[in-house]
């Protein structure tokens, strides 16, 4: 009895330690819980309190240079509008000085023909000489901004010249060729000549009525788009003109900073586009920019981007180069054999790539790290491809060439005359038969009725013709040619072999033709 109730006891103890064993579990698994969610708590509170403090690093720095900015605008009012003032007395004596040396003479140079036109205030003269120097864009980006520093209001003359051509073009006399190109040279060389002598062209000295009237073409511009097909569907120098013009009259709004991202990015291969993506306040989108252009495959325009804000060192320019040759060169599917048009154009976009990455190099002065001379190498003998293309079709057309000459050959020896599908002219001056008379249906022997003058009677045939063409085909033996010669032999053991009771057609007297003479010798030659 009693060791019963002894094990009984020591079952329950059991059962109540058991009992205390999983109580302290479960405590012991909540206290995890709750230990590792106050963690992550913890986290996340110094995670965003570390944001929160660069953030306000940041907008720190960006208040303290927008008040220095502020600041320096300011002190510099005076001395700008003296310098303006001053600037604006010696170009109007230099275009009265200019107007009475040009009267009697006749301006040779380019430049000196830019500087004319500027000092004259001659927009539309200045407008047309531009555009008619496209093959001489280096000297006019050279020449344009000297000529511009002669106007006595340069952005008055800017503005005028544009808004003849921009966004519209509202000359008279269209030119086929795009005209934007001209638009982007011209703004781009008032950039510097309105530049504020202080701050530089953050703050361009533009009166605000050209002011309003840039905003104007800009919102004109922005008006055709949707027609146009937006930005995509835009022309590149367009929407370049479109960007440099807000920066260069400083007329950039924040709430079109989506507007500015989507053209920088569309037509991100324009060699001024990183430094108008600054311009225009896109600096602290770059980092996104930069990664959609090597997302899409862009990594030459990547690098571009990164070199102008800056961002070389988080984004390094020769795995980006190198990444972007290695997809070149697996997109290229050019073989050696292949002399098909797909081939001639893969080719060509390796070249175009092969170019940009050598372009690039040059640009960032990236020689030390990327050597070029594969890539010299490369272009060398994709520029080889074509010439040894254009030789085996050369060598192809030869060869077909010299089937052809044989056959013709084997052709002129058995008819020397004219080619068999040739009409001739009869050598008595007549006329020539029907071009049709000949392709009926049946291949039927051609009576006289289809050759006659207007005013002749037709003629009386006595028998019909027998049908030659379904033996010999469009051409008769030479025994059947003659309309008054009877078939010979070997005619007949071919196949036509008949009799005549006399000559198949009789006809009359006639003198109209063969210059005065009886007979018709056109019909001769209608047979032949």
């Amino acid at each position: 009895m009693a060791s019963a109730l002894s094990s009984s006891a020591v079952q329950a103890s059991f059962e109540a330690l058991e009992k205390q064993r999983e109580l302290i579990n479960t405590c012991t698994l909540l206290w995890k819980e709750l230990s590792d969610h106050f963690t992550s708590l913890e986290k996340g509170l110094d995670n965003k309190s570390e944001s929160l403090k660069t953030k306000r690093r940041f907008l720190e720095v960006r208040t303290k240079r927008a008040l220095d900015t502020l600041r320096r605008r300011e002190d510099s009012i005076d001395s700008s509008v003296n310098v303006a003032i001053s600037t604006v007395e010696k170009r109007r004596r230099a275009s009265i000085e200019v107007v009475e040396s040009d009267q009697g003479s006749d301006v040779a140079d380019l430049a000196e023909k830019l500087k004319s036109l500027c000092a004259k205030m001659d927009s539309s003269g200045f407008l047309d000489l531009v555009m008619s120097k496209r093959k001489e864009t280096d000297l006019l980006r050279v020449e344009v901004p000297l000529a511009l520093e002669k106007c006595v209001d340069p952005a008055r003359f800017v503005v005028d010249a544009m808004c003849v051509i921009f966004p519209v073009d509202k000359r008279e006399v269209k030119t086929p060729n795009d005209v934007a190109w001209a638009c982007v040279l011209v703004l781009e060389s008032l950039e510097p000549v309105v530049a504020d002598p202080e701050l530089g062209s953050a703050r361009p000295l533009v009166p605000r009525t050209m002011r309003d009237k840039a905003r104007q073409m800009a919102n004109a511009w922005k008006e055709g788009l949707e027609a146009r097909g937006g930005v995509e569907g835009s022309k590149p120098a367009d929407a370049h003109a479109f960007l440099q013009l807000v920066v260069t009259f400083g007329i950039v709004s924040r709430e079109e900073k989506g507007l500015y991202r989507k053209i920088v990015v569309s037509f991100s291969r324009r060699r001024q586009m990183p430094k108008l993506a600054l311009a225009v306040g896109l600096e602290d989108e770059m980092d996104d920019i930069i990664e959609e252009l090597i997302a899409k495959g862009q990594q030459v325009d990547a690098v571009n981007f990164a070199y102008e804000a800056g961002l070389q060192d988080k984004y390094p320019p020769v795995p980006l180069l190198k990444s972007y040759l290695d997809e070149s060169m697996k997109s290229s599917t050019f073989v050696a054999d292949n002399h098909g048009q797909t081939g001639s154009n893969t080719c060509r976009k390796e070249q175009s790539a092969v170019r940009a990455a050598i372009k690039c190099i040059e640009d960032h002065k990236l020689e030390a790290e990327f050597p070029m001379n594969d890539l010299q190498k490369r272009l060398e003998s994709l520029e080889k491809i074509k010439p040894d293309k254009k030789k085996s079709s050369a060598s192809s057309t030869t060869s077909s060439g010299g089937c052809a000459s044989t056959c013709t050959n084997a052709t002129n020896s058995t008819a020397t005359s004219a080619p068999p599908n040739k009409r001739t002219r009869a050598n008595h001056g007549g006329p020539m038969p029907p071009a049709k008379a000949g392709r009926l249906t049946n291949n039927a022997y051609v009576g006289p009725n289809f050759v006659r003058s207007p005013s002749h009677v037709p003629y009386q045939v006595s028998a019909p013709a027998p049908h030659y063409h379904a033996v010999y085909g469009s051409r008769s033996p030479q025994a059947i040619r003659d309309p008054y010669t009877y078939p010979t032999d070997e005619v007949a053991a071919a196949g036509i072999a008949m009799s005549y009771a006399s000559h198949p057609m009789s006809y009359p007297a006639y003198g109209g033709y063969n210059n005065g003479m009886p007979g018709y010798g056109f019909h001769q030659a209608y047979y032949r």
